[in-house]
């Protein structure tokens, strides 16, 4: 079954946007878009290289139990821009109702000016498996063991 996320527009939002989209038959972000309050709508909003900012989208989410929505970087604005998610992936639990916003950073030398309707970054819809936990006595024994932080090697 494909779940089904609600969309609620905030009242200063420009619904002329279009929504998050799959922008091929393949893909397997939808694209978000930056939807700025209406003075700011015209200029953008600049950041500055290192500069960190929430990006507004204009909407809040109602996503299925069972589900949560990954924010992850636009690979075209990180590889020529530097403009990322310091918090990649962001993580919106299904029983989160507030506005949604994305969280940028200029990673970039220059400044960059996301401008209002700007695709800044796309949405991943995943199903949610949570875990129990149990404090043991030992672990059992593997073949790596211990071995983390590149103890695998480069290659």
């Amino acid at each position: 079954m494909t779940p089904l996320v609600k969309i609620l527009f905030e009242d200063w939002a420009d619904r002329s946007l279009p929504l998050p989209a799959y922008e091929t038959p393949g893909a397997a972000g939808a694209d978000i878009r930056a939807n700025l309050p209406p003075e700011s709508r015209s200029a953008g909003f600049t950041l500055a290289p290192m500069q960190r900012a929430i990006c507004p989208t204009g909407i809040r989410v109602e996503i299925p139990p069972g589900f949560e929505m990954q924010i992850r970087p636009r690979s075209g604005l990180a590889t020529r821009f530097g403009i990322t998610l310091p918090n990649t992936p962001g993580t919106i639990d299904s029983d989160y109702r507030g506005p949604l916003g994305v969280a940028l950073v200029n990673l970039g030398a220059e400044p960059y000016t996301v401008q209002h309707g700007d695709r800044i970054a796309q949405i991943i819809v995943a199903p949610v498996v949570q875990a129990g936990f149990v404090v043991v006595d030992a672990l059992t024994d593997t073949a790596r063991g211990t071995g983390g932080f590149g103890s695998t090697g480069r290659k």
